[in-house]
């Protein structure tokens, strides 16, 4: 009987020490005190939950009293706000004891507390506030081809409704001061309403934890109801659509909180996007709403307060700066992914289509090819349908198909495989047996009617310099476009992709080739999340379609096949490129797309409508980046210095032969050129660092196109390098069949040179 006295004393003893606050702390010398609380008054502002008038007034009353009453006095003031009251023995033992400031949340929002902190030991360590109530709610992706989501349960996301946050910046610092009392700030958002308890735990360093988990302060709160907030918005033409939203209160702080976000909002996104009509809960304030659509509209931000509970309505207008579907130009991206990367794996192998074309239809993005890779393989291929997604609409598709990564032949250069019939490789049933390196999968594609290229072309071709196109020898050691250079000369490859790496890598090899005579196109991606996170279609293909009554995606990827496209980051355009009255992509006579036959001496007649939207402040911190670093496309690289212009560069076999400047103010140009060809060449248009046409071949007198020796030259020793830097990871029992298609390659460009040669 006398034990378990004992023991229920003990319990009771434990229980008091963290229900109930300490007295008063009497042991602390005032000056330091004084500037420390002037901090946390400032710190409190900046948090957007500054002192109320009376207990500003209640601070300065004591700016004049003695020392000890001033100690006394201003935690008689500050305590009531402080949820939890931490102890720090002599020893740097944690304890902790509930605080006077009541327990009161906001649903969505963020909640301001302070942290009354006794620290006998003088540690100047940072003080951790944790809880198993702010663990996380995802496992971001690991590359796993078949991980299991269950570490994540519905339940955990349940229990894990709030978000802490120390403040931690200036005017404060990262650490305690020493000083025996001051105040911490803590900040809480709640994802939830209600009643519930969240256990918080203190500590100041591995085991720094008092015994008897006197450290943990199990708190009961009590979560108000946000204000539910109606969207109304509306396109240009006045018709309810879906709008991209970054919401910021008045401190910048992000909504709905980006750690508690589950599909379809992305945790490392800043914006939403949201369809007419819809609710989305904001605690009561003032906001700034921050509203677009993609690259073809402008971006206007709205001040707005919301009232406290009382349901409001809010509604945006959005602007279109151009429409490019009305000239007949259908936008599409053809690499976004559903997983890996940024995504999740847990509480699900990464995202649903549903979150996908959400994001789709918010970026006002006609087409977009969701591609099913190495991460979470086994469970986003049961998404592919061979045909558009089923959440499709009349101008808006999606479409899953494969990218080659995570498989063995990625170290050969990544794949984009489009239209597929079939997404398994004949005989296969584990990715781990599909071959080795590129051209037999580039093979299969194209067998099934598939439209196939390489992906984040530059990855593996890196050079030193800055020129387009560059005539350095780059390691071909990568996961671009490195195998391409053997693959092209086997006529398997309808595309190489851009904006989405550094311009003059992805650039260089794509116009030696076309040099050489190759007709591969160019097409424009992002790779998201994975390379660009910021947004699908970041990177873009515009495709003429041949009607205006609904898109099709056989029409739009034909036309990426046939070059009928243009390809940019949607911030400029280069539309309706014609020679002699025929446009890019088009056919004449049964000829192939893009190609004319004319005689020496014959002038070109060339045009193009072209458009650029600058911001009115240029950012010269973009312009003033090497190629290699991010954006690699923006249309700020092609500003010309102190002007709101950009150059419109007219590119004859990879040289600029004339230049046109047009006002960046969204106005569209038409623009016309006179050149007269000496050999056969390819041209095209660019705006360097923005946007690029497809070329058009123009054949004179019948003879192929072998315009630069330097270019032959290059390609030739490229098959070399390219050669040893990947026969170490073909299997042996394909490196027989690999060594022909590269001897093939060395034969092709030989023959390629000695003609170059022999024309010159």
């Amino acid at each position: 009987m006398l034990r378990s006295t004992i023991a229920v004393s003990c319990v009771l003893l434990l229980l008091s020490s963290s229900i109930y606050a300490d007295d008063p702390v009497y042991d602390v010398e005032a000056q330091p005190l004084r500037a420390q609380v002037q901090r946390v008054a400032e710190a409190l502002t900046y948090v957007g939950n500054p002192l109320t008038s009376k207990q500003k007034a209640e601070l300065d009353q004591l700016q004049d009293s003695a020392d000890d009453e001033y100690v006394t006095g201003v935690q008689s003031v500050l305590d009531r706000l402080a949820l939890a009251e931490v102890h720090i023995n002599p020893e740097s033992r944690v304890k902790v004891a509930m605080g006077k400031a009541r327990p009161q949340l906001q649903q969505n929002g963020w909640s301001v507390f302070l942290i009354k902190v006794h620290n006998e030991a003088g540690i100047t360590a940072a003080l951790n506030v944790d809880s198993p109530s702010n663990e996380p709610i995802f496992i971001r992706s690991s590359g796993a081809k078949d991980p299991d989501p269950s570490r994540i349960t519905e339940q955990d996301i349940e229990d894990r409704w709030l978000e802490l946050g120390t403040f931690d910046k200036q005017p404060l610092a990262p650490k305690l001061s020493g000083l025996a009392l001051e105040y911490r700030i803590l900040a809480i958002y709640s994802a939830a309403t209600g009643k519930r308890e969240a256990t918080l735990s203190f500590d100041v360093g591995q085991g720094t934890q008092d015994l008897g988990f006197r450290s943990e302060l199990p708190v009961l709160f009590d979560t108000k109801a946000s204000t539910p907030v109606t969207l109304r918005i509306f396109d240009n033409d006045g018709r309810p659509t879906v709008g991209q939203l970054i919401i910021r209160d008045e401190q910048q702080r992000v909504y709905p909180s980006r750690f508690r976000r589950l599909e379809p909002d992305f945790y490392f996104h800043d914006q939403i996007y949201r369809y007419d009509q819809e609710t989305l809960h904001l605690p009561p304030g003032k906001y700034q709403f921050t509203v677009s659509r993609g690259p073809e509209y402008r971006v206007h931000t709205h001040n707005v307060r919301v009232p406290d509970q009382k349901p409001t309505t809010l509604e945006f207008n959005l602007e279109r700066w151009i429409k490019m579907t009305d000239h007949g130009w259908v936008s599409g991206d053809h690499h976004i992914h559903a997983a890996g990367c940024a995504h999740y794996e847990a509480p699900r192998q990464g995202v649903l289509p549903e979150a996908m074309m959400r994001h789709i239809l918010g970026e006002d993005l006609n087409v977009g090819c969701v591609l099913t890779w190495g991460p979470c393989w086994y469970f986003q291929k049961g998404f592919f349908e061979g045909k558009d997604n089923t959440l499709s609409q009349r101008n808006y598709l999606m479409r899953y198909d494969i990218e080659v990564s995570g498989f063995p032949s990625s170290h050969a250069g990544h794949l984009c495989l489009l239209r597929l019939k079939e997404d398994d490789y004949p005989g296969t049933t584990r990715v781990e047996e599909w071959p080795s390196w590129d051209l037999p999968v580039l093979q299969w594609g194209k067998d099934q009617g598939g439209v196939v290229g390489f992906s984040h072309s530059g990855w593996g071709l890196a050079v030193d310099d800055q020129d387009v196109p560059s005539f350095s020898m780059p390691k071909f050691d990568g996961i671009g476009a490195n195998e391409f250079i053997v693959d092209v000369t086997h006529d398997v490859v309808d595309f190489i992709s851009a904006v989405d790496t550094p311009l003059n890598w992805e650039l260089s090899i794509w116009y030696h080739t076309l040099n050489c005579g190759f007709d591969s196109r160019i097409s424009g991606e992002t790779d998201f999340p994975c390379i660009y996170g910021d947004r699908v279609g970041l990177g873009r293909s515009y495709v003429k379609l041949p009607t205006r009554k609904r898109v099709d995606f056989d029409d739009w990827i034909h036309g990426i096949r046939d070059g009928r496209s243009y390809v940019g980051d949607g911030r400029s355009h280069l539309f309706d490129f014609q020679i002699n009255g025929t446009g890019v992509g088009e056919v004449i006579k049964s000829q192939d797309p893009s190609y004319q036959y004319v005689n020496q001496g014959d002038t070109l007649n060339i045009q193009v409508q072209a458009s650029a939207l600058l911001d009115a402040i240029a950012n010269d911190e973009i312009q003033r980046r090497p190629y290699g670093q991010k954006p690699y496309w923006h249309i700020e690289r092609a500003r010309i210095p102190d002007t709101d212009t950009v150059p419109v560069e007219l590119i004859v076999n990879g040289e600029v032969v004339e230049t046109r400047t047009i006002t960046g103010n969204g106005d569209i140009n038409a623009l016309k050129f006179d050149y007269t060809p000496t050999q056969s060449s390819w041209i095209a248009l660019r705006i360097l660092g923005a946007c690029h046409t497809n070329p058009i071949f123009v054949i004179v007198d019948k003879k192929p196109i072998r315009a630069s020796q330097r270019s032959a030259e290059w390609c030739l020793e490229a098959v070399e390098v390219c050669w040893n830097a990947k026969k170490g990871r073909i299997r042996p029992e394909e490196i027989g069949a690999a060594k022909e298609a590269w001897d093939h390659a060395r034969q092709t460009y030989a023959k390629i040179l000695k003609e170059t040669k022999a024309s010159q």
